[in-house]
């Protein structure tokens, strides 16, 4: 039973199993009423609420990781998996999804370069995932969809937002990011150091927390609505608690906050300082998890309460534990200034409100529990004489955790160097990286990595087999075999993951082949409303723009000529060649561009931005690419899609990039160039004009249809991204039938694309296009792709 307001959280267990620090907790689907736990002994465990009292029991451990697992999450019930799946993330950079009833993973995702430290999963299978590389990453089943680059640092935590593809992303720059169909909408500032978690609140709203000690509630619009100040370090995490706006958050001040009506209602002390993670459950339970590798579940409910004995215990462990005064959670303290025992006859006029006194000699610290009406000892106050460092992990350098960070002096008047390091690591390894990356004389290796053996004396963790330390960087340990460098793209660059132009893989084929469907949407593609046959997708070829008028376009580049500035100024025999080059496309001759044809067009094409139209239009009726050099003509005509340029010079670089997809060649050209391209021709959505509107809906299209034959996930998942942004600003209706089509092109016969382009919410975008009456067309097409979705 819930209780009623104003009441208490007490203690309702304390559960072991973990040996090490618990990172992440997620609330379970199945079985009902139960959770997941990770930690840093590598493994995660479910537990189930025990039927006959009030605790929990491990149903089972599950192990699959390398390293560290530091975050978890539940991805919902699907047809094939009933239960829903558990994907957990780890300092091996990796993802791991179990099944609810196996204790090894059911599959790997790899892909993340460092610490995966942050999970959310949404919609349809899709699975948000946060790494301290930078990036976030959107992955559907076992494939990735799309990577969020604009971090500057790590990513701490993400989260997908009700909202059909809406995606949060919180980071150690300081900022938390929106994301909008995998492009970045809106940076949010305010947090003054690194952002450590996030939580829903309602279609419009969230929190943050952070290490600057406070939590911030937002507007997704961007405005920061209020600031929730009463931890005294890190915050970790945040909860809310279901159906209500109040929520629940711990950190590295050894404490869990309950917050009510926008107050600080509860401070809850435990006998560890790290508070790593909390999680509340469906019936208002929550449940924390800390540095001293137990999990602890806090109720409201009478029934629910530990017996008078576990409180106790819980107390006596409390009041046992030794506080560092170094960590600031207590203030500045001053022993010789503090009252005795007597001051601890005074009530207390908050909850949670902290006191220390001193008896015989030690610090204590007690804290006020109104429901109570006592002071609760939290633990002793001990000197900084001989206090190890915590093996925590929880030194932040440059955004991330390691174990220790030391400071070297190498000369008494030189700068000092900060060197971190984690008892995972290899001394000698990092002592030879650190003094790599700082330009230092590598004598002293043998004296850094005796200083790191001395400062961490003891500090080893458990050896397993396969440890083996990353002979690059040192951060983490990268183990032969775990991480192929190759990824799911064939022919993907080893580095950047993403499909790259490699110098001399273009064939050389042909010229382009004639009888491409002009698609204007006459004729043929105007079917009487009887037949309801799908004659629009999946489309099996290019549509290209190779109207002209060679006359017209030829007196432009004369009149132009004349009048240009002499270091552009073409030659009579320079403008013969145009024009021998111009007829020859306009005839549909096979004949392919001669080298000095090439050339003259390229100083044509180099003419400054207000004069260069007549010289692009020659580029888009020769567009023979093929040839290696020609990729220069693409990146040229890159350059004319800048948003801020002319909109006639944008309409023919878009219009050229179209045509390229004629030929064998000049799609293979256009597919290894596609992130590039895709990327910038989208800029050119924001002027309105319908022409450039159709152009860039048609080179979609023409995407789509290269796509539809290869199986490039990630290349759809771009195109998806790109249609579904478009259509937001799209109002010519010829844009929306192409736009339309190359959806139904993408997600024909692929249900992945099916699924990602539900979770970027496309069906509820395009909706609306089912009624439009003139050109049916339109109509047509729009219900064809809604009875895919």
């Amino acid at each position: 039973a819930m209780a009623g307001e104003g009441s208490t959280f007490r203690l309702r267990c304390s559960l072991l199993g973990h040996g090490q620090d618990v990172r992440g907790l997620t609330r379970g689907f199945f079985p009902e009423g139960g959770f997941v736990s990770v930690s840093r002994d590598r493994t995660a465990r479910l537990w189930a609420p025990d039927g006959l009292n009030r605790g929990f029991t491990e149903m089972h451990c599950m192990s699959g990781h390398s390293n560290f697992v530091s975050c978890v999450c539940i991805i919902p019930p699907s047809d094939l998996y009933p239960r829903g799946l558990i994907a957990t993330g780890g300092n091996d950079h990796n993802i791991c999804i179990f099944t609810v009833d196996n204790p090894a993973p059911l599959y790997v995702l790899k892909g993340h370069k460092n610490t995966v430290c942050s999970l959310s999963s949404g919609k349809f299978g899709t699975l948000l995932s946060g790494s301290w590389d930078t990036t976030a990453k959107v992955w559907l089943n076992d494939r990735c969809m799309m990577t969020l680059q604009g971090h500057t640092a790590a990513i701490w935590a993400v989260k997908i937002l009700p909202e059909q593809g809406l995606m949060l992303t919180g980071s150690a720059d300081k900022t938390i990011k929106l994301w909008k169909a995998g492009r970045c909408e809106r940076t949010f500032t305010g947090h003054e150091d690194c952002v450590r978690g996030l939580a829903i609140l309602s279609e419009m709203e969230f929190l943050s927390c952070a290490n600057d000690a406070s939590v911030r509630r937002w507007q997704i619009s961007g405005e920061c609505l209020q600031v929730y100040y009463g931890h005294t370090n890190y915050i970790y995490s945040i909860s809310v608690f279901p159906r209500c706006k109040d929520f629940v958050t711990t950190g590295e001040d050894r404490s869990l906050r309950i917050w009510k009506q926008g107050e600080c209602a509860q401070t809850i002390r435990l006998p560890a300082q790290s508070v790593w993670c909390c999680c509340v459950l469906d019936n208002g339970d929550i449940v924390v998890g800390a540095s001293d590798g137990i999990i602890r579940v806090f109720t409201e409910s009478l029934e629910r309460t530990a017996s008078a004995e576990e409180i106790q215990a819980f107390e006596n462990e409390l009041a046992q534990a030794s506080i560092d005064p170094k960590t600031g959670d207590l203030g500045d303290i001053n022993a010789d200034d503090l009252p005795g025992r007597e001051h601890l006859k005074d009530p207390g006029t908050r909850d949670g409100q902290t006191r220390l006194i001193k008896d015989n000699g030690k610090v204590e610290a007690y804290q006020w529990s109104v429901s109570e009406g006592r002071w609760i000892k939290i633990g002793d106050v001990v000197g900084s004489s001989g206090a190890t460092q915590q093996t925590s992990g929880k030194v932040l350098f440059e955004g991330k955790e390691y174990d220790y960070v030391f400071t070297i002096d190498v000369n008494e008047n030189g700068p000092s160097y900060k060197l971190p390091y984690n008892i995972t690591d290899d001394p000698w390894m990092t002592a030879y990286n650190f003094l790599q990356k700082n330009d230092l004389n590598p004598m002293f290796l043998d004296q850094v990595a005796k200083f790191i053996m001395d400062n961490t004396k003891g500090q080893t963790l458990l050896s397993t087999s396969n440890q083996f330390s990353d002979p690059f960087t040192g951060a983490g340990r990268y183990v032969p075999g775990s991480s192929s460098g190759l990824s799911t793209v064939p022919g993907a660059d080893p580095f950047t993951g993403a499909g790259r132009y490699v110098p001399g893989s273009a064939s050389n084929a042909g010229a382009p082949g004639g009888g491409v469907d002009p698609y204007t949407g006459m004729g043929a593609y105007q079917s009487a409303a009887a037949k309801v046959e799908n004659i629009y997708f999946p489309k099996k070829d290019a549509v290209t723009f190779d109207q002209a008028n060679p006359t017209q376009i030829l007196g432009k580049l004369k009149e132009l000529n004349s009048s240009a500035a002499e270091e552009h100024k073409l030659t009579e025999d320079d403008l013969i060649i145009l024009e021998k080059l111009l007829s020859a496309t306009c005839n549909t001759s096979a004949e392919t561009p001669t080298a000095q044809q090439l050339q003259t067009l390229w100083r044509a094409v180099n003419w400054p931005e207000d004069i260069v139209f007549p010289g692009l239009d020659i580029l888009r009726l020769s567009v023979f690419c093929g040839e290696k050099e020609h990729v220069q003509f693409i990146i040229l005509l890159l350059k004319f899609l800048n948003p801020k340029g002319k909109q006639a010079n944008q309409l023919l670089a878009l219009r050229a990039l179209c045509n390229c997809f004629v030929s064998h060649a000049g799609q293979k050209l256009m597919m290894e160039q596609r992130d590039e391209i895709m990327t910038q021709a989208i800029e050119t959505k924001s002027g309105n004009n319908k022409n450039i509107h159709i152009a860039l809906a048609t080179l979609t299209l023409n995407y789509a249809v290269c796509l539809h034959k290869v199986n490039n996930v990630e290349g759809k998942a771009q195109c998806l991204s790109v249609i579904s942004t478009v259509m937001e600003v799209v109002q010519d209706l010829e844009a929306i039938f192409r736009l339309l089509v190359a959806l139904g092109t993408l997600i024909s016969d692929d249900t992945n694309a099916v699924q990602l382009a539900k979770s970027l919410g496309v069906d509820s975008q395009i909706k609306k296009y089912a009624s439009v009456s003139e050109p049916a067309k339109v109509k047509e097409c729009c219900r064809f792709v809604l009875n895919l979705l």
